[in-house]
């Protein structure tokens, strides 16, 4: 027996015995358990719980009952409370251990509801010759095999719904076993599914797509290379794909293959919160980082001020581009394709001088950015939004350590419910 002590950024349990830390899938923070070794190593041992012999008040039973076989969450036997919590300390763990930081303040957890969440997900295929059918979704826990799945808790019901029926439609088609991927995309009103296939449905594949697609009013696209080539397949005059942001009056325009949160309620309250923390003003000049969509961007251009949007991927700024037309903001927010990641002081310098700054980069972070920072280019503040603790923690440190900055606020923003993921938002003042 063993007792558990915290939990590590997978969701597994911590613990201590003969010199060596051991993390223990299924085990949860003050519990004794027993458990069977995974992979013995030197200095770390990986395990599965056998028997929880003392539990933690704050388990719950998983809603999911392919919980602990699929591999898309790894924290349903965790009540939702304490999932949050145990974020927030990972959050200022990483801080602390990889900045040497600590925020003035910690902010109020930003988090939506906890089922039915998910408006993007990935789901794999596979046929399987000796079952003759086919598996649809996600990978399992330590494994490249799919997850014989019939249904999803994170995913709307609707959505849930349709796993065995396309499991049946993927099997019955001519190139079942060309097909390894369904993306899912939601915008309001629009259920989408991109399929992912290595050669073209033949006529009799595309019959049977176009009735599923009528029976339960989902739309198709057809990917056969990378992302920018999926294109309509049914009905070719597809009903466009959109999110809003009510509180701003926006409306942004979305392809099904761009990068969009996968939670549009937590997403609303998060561009709401990190206005309100970057509280731009009327007549200020705003740079927004690694905009994408503009999905933070025309927002800040809803307030008053001026935005320059940059980003590295061509097709979202051209698409960042018309959300601003179609929203009436073009000539308040500008977007440039530029590489953030090769960025360097001279070229920072060169796009002038910013009030404000908003960074929202993926999980490598933002290290060129902050260190090509001067002190004529530096802005009085900067609102963070990471998806990664460890590089938000290591770009923290340089900004404080190095570009005079204070970390003021920091707080987590509960994306994904019942997963280890975290998003997070901070704020740098200047000094």
């Amino acid at each position: 027996m063993i007792r558990v002590e915290s939990l590590d950024q997978a969701g597994r349990g911590i613990a201590h015995a003969a010199g060596k830390v051991i993390f223990i899938e299924g085990a949860l923070p003050g519990e004794t358990v027993t458990y069977t070794s995974i992979h013995d190593k030197r200095s770390f041992e990986i395990a599965r719980v056998e028997a929880i012999v003392e539990p933690s008040a704050s388990r719950v039973v998983p809603r999911c009952r392919h919980f602990g076989m699929c591999g898309g969450c790894s924290l349903q036997h965790l009540d939702i409370s304490a999932q949050v919590a145990v974020k927030q300390r990972v959050l200022e763990d990483n801080l602390w251990h990889i900045g040497k930081v600590r925020p003035g303040t910690i902010l109020p957890a930003i988090y939506g509801q906890s089922w039915g969440y998910r408006h993007r997900a990935r789901f794999s295929a596979r046929y399987v010759a000796k079952k003759n059918g086919v598996l649809i979704g996600f990978r399992e826990k330590r494994s490249s095999h799919v997850a014989e799945m019939t249904g999803c808790e994170v995913v709307p019901r609707r959505i849930s719904a349709l796993l065995t029926p396309l499991r049946k439609l993927i099997g019955a088609l001519s190139i079942r076993d060309r097909v390894p991927q369904l993306e899912l995309a939601i915008g309001e009103g629009v259920d989408l599914l991109v399929l992912r296939a290595l050669q073209p449905p033949t006529m009799e594949d595309a019959q049977l797509l176009q009735q599923f697609s009528d029976q339960y009013h989902v739309q198709f696209f057809l990917q056969l290379h990378g992302p920018e080539s999926a294109t309509p397949f049914y009905p070719l005059k597809n009903k466009a794909l959109y999110y809003r942001l009510p509180e701003f009056g926006l409306t942004i325009d979305f392809s099904p293959t761009d990068f969009t949160q996968v939670n549009h309620t937590v997403n609303t309250v998060l561009v709401r919160c990190a206005l309100a923390l970057l509280d731009p003003l009327p007549g200020e000049c705003i740079a927004d980082m690694f905009c994408g969509l503009g999905n933070f961007s025309l927002a800040i251009a809803r307030r008053g001020s001026r935005v320059l949007g940059l980003e590295g991927n061509k097709r979202l700024v051209a698409s960042a581009q018309s959300n601003a037309e179609i929203n009436g903001l073009d000539g308040v927010a500008d977007f440039l394709a530029v590489d953030l990641f090769k960025m360097d002081s001279q070229q920072l310098s060169q796009l002038g001088k910013f009030d404000r700054m908003l960074i929202d980069p993926p999980r490598d972070g933002a290290m060129e950015l902050i260190k090509a920072l001067t002190e004529e280019t530096a802005p009085s503040r900067i609102v963070y939004v990471s998806c990664s603790p460890a590089t938000l923690a290591r770009d923290a440190g340089v900004l404080v350590h190095t570009k005079h900055y204070a970390l003021s606020a920091a707080g987590v923003i509960n994306m994904f419910p019942h997963t280890s993921h975290i998003e997070s938002i901070a704020v740098f003042d200047r000094q």
